[in-house]
């Protein structure tokens, strides 16, 4: 493999260098302790990532504010107060030339009630799931000029405790998107209305991030190309965001999909694509062709890649300059050295054991609530790999049909950690 692209270094825009064209995407783990800080757990993951030959490593869903998390388990840094563990993390996961990425994040309305009944978002737009989520207030613009502060000061301790970048997470429904989409951002004033309005949160996200981190620092982006939601952000609207943010310096953007309404991102790709989806597996590599089009920045795309060959056609022929995987290592987490040095060409995962069944009860249901369970149930699959992984165990090798369990694991293990973690804060 030593003549392959995907083993070629890449060098981006500030000057770091990435020793191969694989990156670790971004999975939520929830084993964070019950007062946000990462643990030994996160070391141990990590690490044994690293040496599965990475060249760059995405950390999942960091909050820049501990009152608003995706779930609880959530690592916090909003200070310097946990600063020796973040430094612990990051020092593990840069075996072998390992670089690692810290993804800043805040969910907006995406915060489920056990965190915080009144979450924030551009607009009072409820989030409609089952009741796991509080009806949002619409930030002020003092509540807006604070949170860009924050992702600036998660960014410069994340620099300070030796994480080689940040990456803005700006897709699957979190605030960020969230003002990007007309659904989402109906704002009249100058955060809303026009595209050029609404990008305004991320790059002034970006620019305070930059001021922050100074110009030799990695700062890259996650993009939806489009939310595939009707009147929601579209694939125009991402290629000239991806556009501006080039402009802006941006180092790196990787292509995504979807919202907690349409988890294209979890789930099986939109309808419209599923077709090209059998010849080429990558979920969002249409979509990434046309961002190609619109810029010279280097792009990610992750999901749905599983053999050797789409991977290294997705870099010779549509311009992708970096592989995300990210399931496929909660099961082979050396998938990457096995595929470089030509051990397997393959890494295949089958899921169909984490559905309710097969036609209706499966990936083309039409009931929401099915859906609804057999995403999570894949979605908590994978974390409890992760998390048998931090302990020092080797992940199942086999999927256990038992999509109604994860869903209420799920939830019994989402409502008690948030308890005992409001119950420390109190203490």
């Amino acid at each position: 493999m030593t003549n392959s692209k995907l083993s070629e270094p890449l060098v981006l825009p500030c000057g770091a260098r990435l020793k191969n064209r694989f990156s670790k995407s971004a999975m939520t783990k929830a084993f964070a302790d019950a007062s946000d800080n990462p643990v030994r757990g996160h070391e141990v993951l990590y690490k044994r990532w690293a040496e599965g030959g990475m060249g760059v490593q995405v950390t999942g869903n960091v909050m820049i504010d501990r009152r608003y998390l995706e779930r609880p388990g959530n690592v916090v840094v909003e200070d310097e107060s946990n600063l020796e563990a973040l430094r612990r993390w990051a020092e593990a996961s840069k075996v072998d030339g390992c670089q690692v990425w810290m993804q800043i994040s805040h969910p907006g309305r995406q915060c489920p009630i056990v965190v915080n009944m009144h979450p924030l978002s551009p607009s009072a737009e409820k989030l409609q799931m089952l009741g796991l989520f509080g009806k949002p207030r619409a930030m002020t613009p003092e509540d807006i000029e604070d949170a860009i502060g924050r992702y600036a000061e998660t960014a410069r301790i994340a620099q300070k405790a030796g994480f080689d970048g940040v990456q803005i997470h700006s897709a699957h429904g979190y605030l960020v998107s969230q003002f990007l989409s007309p659904i989402t951002n109906r704002r009249t004033d100058e955060w809303g209305r026009s595209l050029e309005n609404r990008a305004r949160f991320l790059r002034r996200v970006y620019s305070a991030i930059r001021d922050a981190v100074g110009p030799k620092f990695a700062v890259a982006v996650k993009l939806n190309s489009a939310d595939f939601q009707k009147g929601g952000f579209t694939l125009e609207d991402s290629c000239q965001v991806a556009r501006w943010l080039e402009q802006d310096g941006i180092d790196l953007i990787e292509l995504s999909g979807g919202t907690y309404e349409q988890m294209s991102f979890v789930n099986d790709a939109p309808e419209e694509q599923r077709d090209s989806m059998k010849r080429r597996e990558a979920y969002f590599l249409e979509y990434a062709r046309e961002v190609r089009k619109a810029v010279n920045v280097p792009l990610m795309v992750t999901g749905g890649f599983r053999s050797l060959s789409a991977m290294e056609e997705a870099i010779v022929e549509d311009g992708i300059d970096v592989i995300g995987l990210a399931r496929p290592l909660c099961i082979q987490p050396d998938a990457v050295a096995s595929l470089l040095d030509g051990s397997v060409d393959t890494i295949a995962v089958n899921e169909e054991g984490l559905m309710m069944g097969r036609g209706r009860f499966g990936a083309n249901t039409k009931s929401w609530l099915i859906n609804l369970i057999n995403t999570v149930s894949q979605v908590e699959f994978y974390a409890w790999q992760m998390t048998r992984m931090s302990r020092g165990q080797a992940p199942q090798d086999k999927i256990r049909n038992n999509a109604i369990g994860y869903f209420l694991w799920y939830l019994n293990r989402t409502t008690m950690k948030g308890l005992r973690r409001k119950f420390v804060r109190r203490g």
